[in-house]
């Protein structure tokens, strides 16, 4: 295992493997998580290596100052690392550091005192309602074969109608169909829940698996290719782009921006914010909270429109 070009110490190699199988087993971490961790743990472990001449054991965590800290935090914003990356990164080195310090008893002070610079967070960009429908209408047109328009029309309606994202739709095999009236996902670090599925969207899948020239058997991808094999994502986001480009609709319009639509219509209709976060299969209630932002940003505009403030 190597970070920023130096090797790690077998100490801190062992240490990091042991965390990493522990968040794995105990908090059900994805592989993508995990890959994200090694990445952010071993670049700062690399760091300390650099900055202090040469790998050593994980006790040097208990050595780190505030300057260790400001100094690396420093040497990534020169990397360009964005500052809501180094904050990711900052929590993924304080979760190693906890756990080292509980093992060793060792003072992480420093480490746990340091900040990430403030970061000012992106609002999703959803697509309005009109948008979305025209969307869904007109996707189908972009390929030359009927049966696969259907299909990329029904996997944009589970995306919109269910709020699934573009991974958990393409996830979908022979055994869903036909859908029912609660679809049962897998989402992001395995954790499973229930999404109701809307007549329309269960319309949708009926229709594509009708007309789609592949025998649809239990193990086998729902969603095919021209030639069998499991459809791409980034088929569904070429056929999205040539969408929004004939109906002039801008760059964020992209497959994640129907899940954002989902939320943010069904929050603008008076869904309840809890009910939002579980349909989203969102591990906590902040990351469902920013549609909330989203929201007002969307009112204060109408208001503006309607509103104009006076000139001179």
């Amino acid at each position: 295992m190597t970070a920023g070009g130096l090797h790690l110490s077998a100490g801190q190699r062992d240490a990091l493997q042991t965390w990493l199988d522990q968040m794995r087993a105990l908090h059900d971490a994805s592989d993508h998580t995990l890959d994200g961790y090694t990445r952010d743990v071993g670049g700062f472990l690399g760091f300390l290596a650099l900055h202090h001449g040469g790998a050593q054991g994980v006790s040097v965590l208990g050595r780190v100052t505030l300057s260790d800290m400001r100094a690396w935090m420093a040497s990534e914003r020169a990397r360009g690392i964005s500052g809501r990356s180094l904050a990711r990164q900052l929590s993924a080195v304080k979760g190693f550091a906890r756990w080292v310090a509980e093992r060793e008893d060792m003072d992480i002070s420093a480490i746990l005192a340091a900040r990430a610079p403030k970061h000012k967070r992106n609002l999703p960009r959803p697509l309005s309602e009109t948008a979305a429908r025209d969307m869904l209408s007109n996707v189908g047109l972009q390929t030359q074969q009927d049966w696969s328009g259907l299909r990329d029309t029904a996997v944009l309606t589970l995306l919109y109608g269910c709020g699934l994202r573009v991974s958990e739709a393409l996830s979908l095999t022979g055994r869903d169909v036909p859908l029912r009236d609660m679809l049962r996902i897998t989402g992001k670090g395995g954790k499973e829940r229930m999404v109701p599925v809307l007549p329309v969207a269960r319309a949708a899948v009926a229709d594509y698996v009708a007309a789609c020239p592949y025998e649809q058997s239990a193990g086998a991808p729902l969603f095919r290719a021209q030639r069998g094999g499991a459809l791409s994502r980034r088929h569904i986001a070429r056929v999205m782009e040539a969408t929004r480009m004939q109906l002039g609709l801008p760059a964020t319009a992209t497959p994640h921006a129907l899940r954002h639509s989902f939320a943010t219509h069904l929050l603008a209709a008076g869904g309840d914010l809890r009910a939002i976060q579980e349909l989203l299969g969102h591990a906590s209630l902040q990351s469902t909270q920013v549609y909330t932002a989203v929201d007002a940003t969307r009112l204060m505009e109408i208001y503006d429109s309607a509103h104009p403030r006076a000139q001179g």
